[in-house]
């Protein structure tokens, strides 16, 4: 009969053996980490393609019931433990703490990873092209409000690859060290948030004064050291700056996601679910857009992105970025490209990469 003890019982042995199966595959990575030393000088131990085909494959076995979001969570953090003690990873990122960039972080690489917060996206994209980081994390775009202006602008002077992406729901919540809505004189936050809770501001607070700065993380630095301050923010930076939630969820979108960028030094192998990240440019002349396109729609290749910033080349030229579903090595990408070339002053390969896995 299964009453609680022996429910519980079997609970216990459970994760007993559990606890011995992640042991041995921590053990089983570190004896990988040691062939690879034998084998190579400069070894690769983070393989986004390796991990995405874990991850998917977590999920083709799951039948419940636990959501496929929770055992993946599981087995992110088990990789990420056992690629410390491969080697540590150190991932750049936009800070200060409490930063829906840390959050992104936290989902991709798991907590096993040395984060290392910036002042600024640019630093990111600099600490990862001189070494002094492994990887950078990057908002690309939102789904709401479009493109990151400042990482598609760096992107295109960089010699970094895209080697990943994370796809993470952003919700808003209104922070602060008072207790209701008429106490606050000012709300701090980065301006993509203003702009992606702007309905519910204009219609809760609309003569409040609203001060943009550089992240919500240092919103709520703000809002906890200024009496009568609140900032928009996420739950991660409500714990870390002791701040009270006013109100809760107030973005404007419900399904408001903001996609980030994974930035390495190292190209990624085919897993059959990619993305392709490319840079486009071409003359200021007739079809010259239609051009870009053409090849793409004459060889089946799904274009999930397109976005245009001034080239600072001359005045109104353009690049284009363009999101394509593939790798670069697959021969309708191949054809495309080659196809690109006779009318395209510039083709930027960004880089191929997993889709992300939520």
């Amino acid at each position: 009969m299964n009453n609680l003890a022996n429910i519980r019982s079997q609970i216990d042995q459970l994760d007993t053996q559990i606890q011995e199966f992640i042991t041995k595959r921590a053990q089983l990575a570190d004896a990988v980490a040691k062939a690879k030393y034998a084998e190579e000088q400069q070894p690769n131990f983070y393989r986004p393609e390796r991990e995405a085909d874990i991850l998917r494959k977590v999920i083709a076995r799951n039948k419940g019931p636990l959501p496929d979001e929770v055992l993946t969570r599981i087995f992110r953090e088990i990789m990420s433990g056992c690629l410390s003690l491969q080697k540590p990873l150190k991932i750049a990122f936009l800070g200060p703490i409490g930063t829906y960039s840390e959050a992104a972080v936290r989902k991709h690489f798991g907590h096993s990873a040395q984060n290392i917060p910036l002042q600024t996206i640019d630093e990111v994209f600099r600490e990862v092209e001189v070494g002094t980081a492994n990887y950078g994390v990057v908002p690309v775009e939102n789904s709401t409000e479009g493109g990151v202006n400042q990482t598609l602008d760096c992107l295109i002077k960089t010699p970094l690859k895209i080697c990943g992406e994370i796809a993470l729901p952003i919700h808003h919540h209104l922070l602060s060290k008072v207790t209701t809505l008429a106490q606050i004189k000012r709300i701090y936050s980065h301006q993509q948030s203003f702009a992606q809770c702007r309905g519910w501001l204009d219609n809760q607070l609309p003569t409040i004064e609203r001060i943009a700065v550089n992240s919500n993380a240092e919103a709520a630095q703000r809002a906890a050291n200024e009496s009568g301050s609140a900032a928009i923010a996420g739950k991660m930076a409500a714990e870390i700056y002791q701040l009270q939630k006013i109100a809760s969820r107030i973005e404007d979108d419900i399904n408001n996601t903001t996609r980030f960028a994974v930035l390495g030094q190292q190209t990624v192998s085919p897993t059959g679910k990619d993305k392709t990240s490319l840079l486009l440019s071409s003359p200021n002349t007739a079809g010259a857009l239609y051009h870009l396109l053409e090849p793409f729609a004459n060889n089946n290749v799904s274009m999930t992105r397109i976005e245009s910033r001034p080239s600072r080349q001359g005045n109104w030229e353009y690049v284009f970025f363009v999101d394509i579903e593939g790798h670069i090595t697959d021969e309708p990408i191949a054809k495309s490209l080659q196809s690109l070339e006779k009318h395209t002053s510039l083709i930027k390969h960004l880089g191929s990469y997993p889709r992300a896995i939520n």
